[in-house]
């Protein structure tokens, strides 16, 4: 296949690797020098997102936020006015599942084919083509881009329609954001009862308390390795997509809504740029404790 792929961050650099190295034309846009190497591998660099989508007959995002995907898509030279009828756009971002209902209807106008397809894993599934990858769109459209998606992630569901990938991916991000904040939370009074946090951990990873947040995060937080992963700004972001869904429609996210102050006070402590483990310097901050 001819794949436009726009978003050559942490993670759609190695995704958009796997896409290359499977033998597909890869078109890009905005090469920096951290992504040059998918052009000395054959991918061919364009101008404008409007210039990759007119040489491709599927065209992939993975860019932060909703705005910048609106921006990708229908802004000046965007992915819109280059598309064709029966082309497909698949979304690997994280973004509204509103939004997503609405970007796929203004595409499905014009003739083109639309996926939500939100991923978990971060770098290392990225890296390691292990990626979640949670899919909204009809099924014969779910089938027609498994292929792609099986190279680039292991554990592949569709969900459900247009908006409920995103959906699921804003339910991962509740649960990964509140275990975290709970095993931060954990670690700390041990740590302020004297105990020693690695020995408290090491007994519950054998318990109830047992999580792969436990496993791995819990492991950061005791060595002090707080370099993304996955940073705290952008998973704000996500808790902020679910409290603004969860507004619209009038369900309350209590825990979600106080973790994500908590984000907020790491943000102003000048941690935003950290993986979200270390939310437990925060809570930390809060107890006066030294990190």
């Amino acid at each position: 296949m001819k794949i436009g792929f726009i978003g050559l961050g942490v993670m759609g650099r190695p995704m958009a690797g796997h896409l290359l190295a499977a033998g597909h034309e890869l078109l890009v846009h905005r090469v920096k020098p951290a992504s040059q190497h998918l052009v000395d591998a054959g991918a061919v660099a364009k101008e404008s997102p409007r210039a990759v989508a007119e040489a491709a007959d599927v065209v992939i995002l993975m860019v932060p936020d909703t705005p910048d995907v609106e921006a990708v898509l229908f802004g000046p030279e965007g992915v819109a006015e280059g598309l064709s009828k029966g082309d497909l756009v698949i979304d690997m971002s994280s973004i509204s599942p509103v939004a997503t209902k609405d970007f796929a209807a203004r595409l499905a106008a014009i003739g083109v084919d639309y996926l939500d397809a939100p991923v978990s894993g971060g770098e290392v599934g990225a890296r390691n083509a292990a990626l979640t990858i949670m899919v909204g769109g009809k099924e014969e459209i779910f089938d027609r881009a498994l292929p792609l998606f099986q190279l680039m992630g292991k554990n592949i569901n569709r969900v459900g329609g247009v908006g409920d990938g995103q959906t699921a991916k804003v339910a991962n991000q509740i649960i990964v954001a509140l275990t975290i904040e709970a095993v931060a939370e954990a670690l700390t009074f041990a740590k302020q009862a004297g105990a020693d946090p690695a020995k408290v951990r090491e007994a519950l990873m054998g318990g109830f308390a047992s999580s792969r947040i436990l496993e791995l995060h819990g492991e950061r937080m005791i060595q002090r390795t707080f370099d993304p992963g996955f940073r705290i700004r952008l998973h704000r972001k996500d808790l902020a997509l679910a409290l603004d869904a969860a507004r619209t429609l009038e369900v309350a996210l209590p825990n979600t809504a106080s973790t994500a102050q908590l984000m907020n006070a790491a943000l102003a402590l000048g941690d935003g740029d950290k993986d979200h483990s270390g939310l437990i310097r925060t809570l930390e901050a809060l107890a006066g404790a030294k990190g």
